[in-house]
Formats: structure tokens, sequence, C-alpha cells
């Protein structure tokens, strides 16, 4: 039976399709920390109590990254180059979604438009992510190799999650409002596209490598293009809704470590 615990299993037992699998995830998890990193040096004095909270932001990234390099060196594995078509924060930068990198690299002080554009540019992306962990926790939680990875990026996450939601409204009070909601729909029509292409071309390799048939192929597709046509219809407004979280401060702490990882 095809079912995405299935496709992941299969995914998960075969070398070349893991290592392939964790670059991916390593490297666009090193990029959203070098990210971070830029925009927290570049705070404007306005929003300076952001930056520790954007520094912790960009830690938890690097440490994913981390975990994704030590689960292949666990099993012998060694990064693979990312294929361009399946570099999902670089396409989102080349569309003009987030921080354009060019701005980054300059040392000049961001806006406070920037930081909406920044946060709006998180809480859309960052949904994808904890929602992408939850499924991965449920069905591997309690898996012997990676389980402990999954739930602890999970809960990571999350807190990142709640912050962008807590910024955000904090941002809105201040007179933002319309600004992000309409950066917030901006972000989340382009990355449920980017999303899509990217899915598509995972699929792809991952097929080559463990030698899917093409109808098989052709009911992954379809099943992608379903879910797109979903998001583009409504499922892009749970992206752009805000609400104060439970966890309030989510990241007003140090980053925390991972043992027997990193």
């Amino acid at each position: 039976m095809l079912s995405a615990k299935s496709l992941f299993q299969e995914i998960l037992d075969n070398d070349e399709s893991f290592r392939l699998f964790c670059s991916i995830a390593a490297s666009g998890e090193s990029q959203g920390g070098w990210e971070n990193a830029r925009i927290a040096a570049l705070v404007p004095e306005s929003e300076h109590d952001l930056a520790p909270k954007i520094t912790r932001h960009g830690a938890d990234e690097d440490k994913h990254g981390r975990i994704f390099d030590s689960l292949m060196k666990k099993r012998g594995l060694r990064p693979v180059p990312v294929p361009p078509d399946t570099d999902y924060t670089v396409l989102l930068e080349r569309h003009g979604i987030g921080l354009a990198h060019d701005k980054l690299k300059a040392d000049r002080p961001l806006t406070v438009q920037d930081i909406v554009t920044y946060l709006a540019h998180s809480r859309v992306t960052e949904q994808r992510a904890s929602e992408q962990m939850e499924l991965l926790g449920r069905y591997f939680g309690d898996h012997p190799d990676i389980g402990r990875a999954v739930r602890m990026i999970s809960q990571d996450e999350d807190n990142h999650l709640a912050y962008c939601h807590e910024e955000l409204l904090r941002l809105a009070h201040a007179g933002h409002g319309r600004a992000i909601q309409r950066t917030l729909r901006e972000c989340a029509l382009a990355e449920i596209r980017i999303y899509r292409d990217v899915s598509l071309a995972v699929m792809v390799h991952m097929g080559r490598i463990l030698g899917w048939s093409k109808p098989r192929s052709t009911v992954l597709a379809a099943g992608i293009h379903a879910v797109y046509a979903w998001e583009r219809l409504a499922g892009w407004r749970r992206m752009v809704s805000l609400r104060m979280p439970e966890q309030r401060n989510a990241l007003g702490g140090p980053a925390t470590t991972a043992p027997g990882f990193v």
C-alpha cells in the first residue's frame, strides 16, 4: 500500500536516498542559520530586543544542520551536492521571498519593514517545517536511529513558529498590521508553489535512486499536485493567520544543545 509512512521508510532504508534526504535538509538548515545570523547582526536599533531571539533562531537552524550531518555520519555516509531543483531556501530567495542575500551581505542596518518581511517569511516557512516534523514524529518518533533527532528538531520548529506569531502580533499592534498581512499572503502563495516544485523534483531524484516505476511516480506526482491545488484554494490561509501562542517568549533563552549528535 502506498502511504506517506511507507515512502519515508523506503527512503530511510536505502543509504543513497537517505543520504540525499539528509543532505538536502542539512543544506537548508545551514542556510537558514546563516540568514538569521546576518539578520541578527543588522537589526535596527528600534528592534534591538529581537537580536538575541534571531540569534537563537539561527543557532537552532545550525544545530539542525549538524544533526542531519551526524545522522549520515553514523551510517558511514558523506553529504552529496544538493540538486539545484531541490534547494528550497535558494529557490525562495531567488523568487524574492524573504530578505535578499545582497541586503544581508551588506553592512547597512535593516529597517522595521525588513524585520516584518523576515518574520512573515519565517512564519510561513516555519509552519511548513513544523508540519513536516510533526508528520515524521508521528511515524518515526520512536525509531531507534532517527527518533530522538526528529523529536528534538520538531520541538525547535514549534518554538520558532510560536516566536513568529508573537513577534508579528506585537508589530501588528504597533501599526504594521496591513503590511504584515500583505507580506504573509505574498509569502504563502509563493511558498506553496515552490514547495510543490521542490516536492516534484525530490520525487524524481528519489525515484531514480529507488527505481520507482512510471505508474508509481505518476501517482506520487498526482498527489503532490492535489496537495498544491488544495493549498492554492484554501490551505494557504493556515499560513497567514496569527494567534498568540501558549508558549510566550519561546526563543528567550540560549539555544539548546544536541548531546549525542553535535
